[in-house]
C-alpha cells in the first residue's frame, strides 16, 4: 500500500505553456524549484504544480517558485514578468503607466517613472492600468511603508531593509505599484498570484520572523553557555586529578596533539563571524548550534 502512494505522489504532471509542454513531478519541484533549504509537504508541492498548470506559468524560466520560512506555510511566488505576459496577451490590455509618490518642499508629488531627487521623502507608489473597455484607468497608490520587504539583523536585532528595497527603494515601489494595479485590471488572469515584493496574504508578518529569530538566537546562547560551564567543570577536575605516569603522559600529549578543535568551539566561532555576512549563514549556523534538521536530512 506504502509503495502504490509513493508511486501516486511521483506521478508527473504535463501541461503547455505558450506551445511548450511543461512536466512537473513531486521531485523535480523540491530539488529545483524551492528557493529556501525548509522542507516543503507534498501539499504545498500539489498547490503549486496546480498554480502552474492552471495559470500556465513556466518555472524553469522562473516565472513561478516557491519560498518558506521556518514555521510558516510555503508561498507560491509569481515573477513581475509574468504578470505582464498576461496582462499584455489580454485583448482588453491597453498600456500602463507607474511611478512613485514622494514628499518635495512639504507638497506630495506624483513623479512618473522611477527617478527621485536626494532632498526627496518616497512614500509610495501608484500605477495606472489602461483596459479597451473601460472608460476610466485602474489606478493603485500603495505605502512604501506598507508593501517594504525587511529582514531582521542578528547583530543589531532590528529590522532593516533587505539589500534590493534599500539600494533601489523607487524602483522596488513602483514594480510592486504595478503588480497591484495589473491584478486589479485583469482579476480573472492574475487573482491568487503574488511577486515576492507584493504584499502576500499567506507570507507570515515580519513581527513572526523577528519572534522566531530571536528565540532561536536565545536558545542558541543557551546551548553555548551550557557548553562553556561544562568545559569549566571539565577544567578543574582535570586539573585535580592525579599526576598520571610518564608513560601514560606522553600517551595523552600525543592524543592531544592529534585531538581536532572542537566542534562546538568552530561553531561559535564561525557564528561570530557570520554576523557581518548574510541571514542565510546565520540561520544555518544557529541550526547546527541548536539541533535543529537540515532539510536533506529530515
Amino acid at each position: 500500500m506504502s509503495n502504490e502512494i509513493a508511486t501516486k505522489q511521483e506521478q508527473s504532471v504535463t501541461f503547455d505553456v505558450n506551445g511548450e509542454d511543461i512536466t512537473l513531478s513531486p521531485n523535480t519541484v523540491r530539488n529545483y524549484l524551492v528557493d529556501s533549504k525548509e522542507p516543503i509537504t507534498t501539499q504545498e508541492i500539489v498547490m503549486f504544480i496546480n498554480l502552474c498548470k492552471y495559470q500556465h506559468l513556466n518555472p524553469f524560466l522562473k516565472e513561478a517558485y516557491i519560498i518558506k520560512f521556518k514555521g510558516s506555510p510555503a508561498q507560491l511566488i509569481t515573477s513581475k514578468e509574468a504578470f505582464m505576459k498576461r496582462a499584455e496577451n489580454n485583448e482588453q490590455y491597453a498600456g500602463i503607466k507607474a511611478g512613485v509618490i514622494v514628499v518635495r518642499n512639504e507638497e506630495i508629488v506624483y513623479s512618473n517613472g522611477a527617478f527621485i531627487l536626494p532632498t526627496d521623502q518616497l512614500v509610495g507608489g501608484w500605477a495606472d492600468v489602461y483596459r479597451n473597455d473601460r472608460k476610466e484607468p485602474h489606478h493603485v497608490e500603495i505605502s512604501f511603508d506598507e508593501f517594504k520587504k525587511e529582514r531582521y539583523d542578528y547583530k543589531t536585532h532590528q529590522k532593516e531593509l533587505n539589500s534590493t528595497w534599500k539600494s533601489m527603494p523607487a524602483t522596488m515601489i513602483r514594480k510592486t505599484a504595478i503588480v497591484n494595479a495589473l491584478r486589479e485590471a485583469f482579476p480573472e488572469a492574475l487573482g491568487g498570484m503574488y511577486t515576492e515584493d507584493d504584499k502576500n496574504p499567506n507570507e507570515p508578518s515580519q513581527e513572526v520572523k523577528e519572534v522566531e529569530a530571536t528565540e532561536r538566537e536565545q536558545q542558541a546562547n543557551s546551548i553555548l553557555k551550557g557548553a562553556t560551564s561544562n568545559d569549566d567543570v571539565q577544567t578543574s577536575n582535570d586539573t585535580q586529578s592525579n599526576v598520571p605516569e610518564p608513560e601514560q603522559a606522553e600517551k595523552d600529549v600525543k592524543q592531544q596533539d592529534e585531538k581536532p578543535s572542537d566542534e562546538i568551539t568552530e561553531i561559535i566561532q564561525d557564528y561570530d563571524k557570520s554576523k557581518d555576512n548574510d541571514q542565510e549563514e546565520q540561520t544555518e549556523l544557529l541550526d547546527d548550534i541548536t539541533g535543529q534538521p537540515k532539510a536533506d536530512e529530515q
